[in-house]
């Protein structure tokens, strides 16, 4: 199966928390993690977040109280959830998804870091990426 490591822990149980937001997965190993939705967003695989290459990340402010509006399957690997401010593209592979459970402590520890130096409030709106349209990927 693409986007798994061999005899990598597999969900067997995903529960979208509203009230909370939080997606909690339940994998083969046993482990449970209950995923902020802000951390799923603020740390998208999408290229709009992590750009095109190391150093090209867009830092993500303004995403406390983002939602789950949408959590589509993509085959046996992945989940591709939509979130209340729109962003879509982002395939969270069950390795990744695992990954940001295990270690969303150190994730928020970068996270805050980064927002620090870059003189940036977290709940500040997101600043216009410039263009009309926004984002948008060329060919590969």
């Amino acid at each position: 199966m693409a986007g798994l490591k061999a005899g990598a822990p597999t969900p067997q149980a995903i529960t979208v928390h509203e009230a909370s937001r939080v997606l909690e997965v339940g994998f083969s190993d046993g482990a449970t993690f209950r995923i902020p939705f802000e951390l799923m967003r603020v740390y998208s695989p999408s290229a709009e977040v992590q750009g095109h290459g190391p150093g090209q990340e867009v830092l993500q402010t303004g995403k406390r109280e983002v939602t789950l509006v949408n959590l589509e399957p993509v085959g046996n690997y992945a989940v591709k959830p939509t979130f209340s401010d729109g962003h879509d593209s982002g395939i969270f592979t069950w390795d990744y998804l695992y990954e940001l459970g295990d270690k969303q402590d150190a994730l928020w520890t970068q996270y805050t870091e980064r927002l620090a130096a870059a003189g940036a409030d977290r709940d500040a709106p997101m600043a216009s990426q410039g263009g009309a349209g926004g984002h948008a990927c060329g060919s590969h």
